[in-house]
């Protein structure tokens, strides 16, 4: 008997790339402008690369698949993007359908592209959760078409200007100095470690410090 498409094992690692770009945009307030870009610059080619390598199915359900994710959603999630990048957000694009109309390149939004892919992929992941196999195999041949069709050059326009910031000067100098705060932390909580161990040295309980 052939194994269905949404049991095979590039199915199920799309899966859990999927989830985890998910819980990573809607965790995203918790992370600044740097952990956030460099988050995206390794999550990004990974979820290509994954949604390259599905099954081909067929679908027999008419009509469109369940949806999960409302406008009022979306617009959430792409302003708290937006608040993240603040003037980095904007870019230009050659890449886009409006192109055609246009003399010049065009004005594009990283958080705008970020949400349209989240849209899709968090529809995906509500859908294959509900574990109906028929609306599984539906959620898989949506999301390659949409893919195709949409997304797809949405995550591959905002990785460039997603790679150049985050290695412009501007951000190594936000890790250089992160770096900084973090040695200043570690040496200060080794000033008190030493501190606490001098303080059992002089109680004789070095003894104990070492057993423990």
């Amino acid at each position: 008997m052939t194994q269905s498409p949404v049991y095979s094992k590039q199915t199920v690692e799309f899966v859990t790339v999927a989830a985890e770009y998910c819980a990573f945009i809607e965790q995203s307030d918790q992370m600044d402008r740097f952990s956030f870009v460099d988050k995206c610059i390794k999550l990004l080619p990974l979820l290509y690369l994954k949604v390259q390598l599905l099954p081909n199915a067929n679908s027999d359900i008419e009509g469109f698949p369940q949806k999960i994710v409302t406008e009022e959603m979306y617009e959430y999630i792409r302003q708290k993007i937006a608040s993240i990048l603040g003037p980095k957000d904007d870019y230009l694009e050659v890449f886009i359908d409006d192109m055609q109309y246009s003399d010049s390149a065009l004005k594009s939004n990283i958080s705008e592209d970020l949400s349209d892919i989240y849209q899709d992929v968090k529809d995906f992941v509500y859908q294959f959760s509900q574990a109906y196999e028929p609306t599984m195999v539906d959620a898989l041949v949506s999301l390659k078409e949409s893919f195709e069709q949409y997304w797809g050059q949405k995550l591959v326009n905002c990785l460039r200007p997603l790679n150049q910031i985050r290695y412009s000067q501007e951000n190594e100098d936000e890790l250089e100095e992160n770096e900084n705060i973090d040695s200043v932390e570690n040496k200060f909580s080794n000033r008190i470690f030493n501190s606490q161990k001098d303080n059992f040295n002089d109680n004789n309980e070095l003894d104990d410090w070492n057993a423990d």
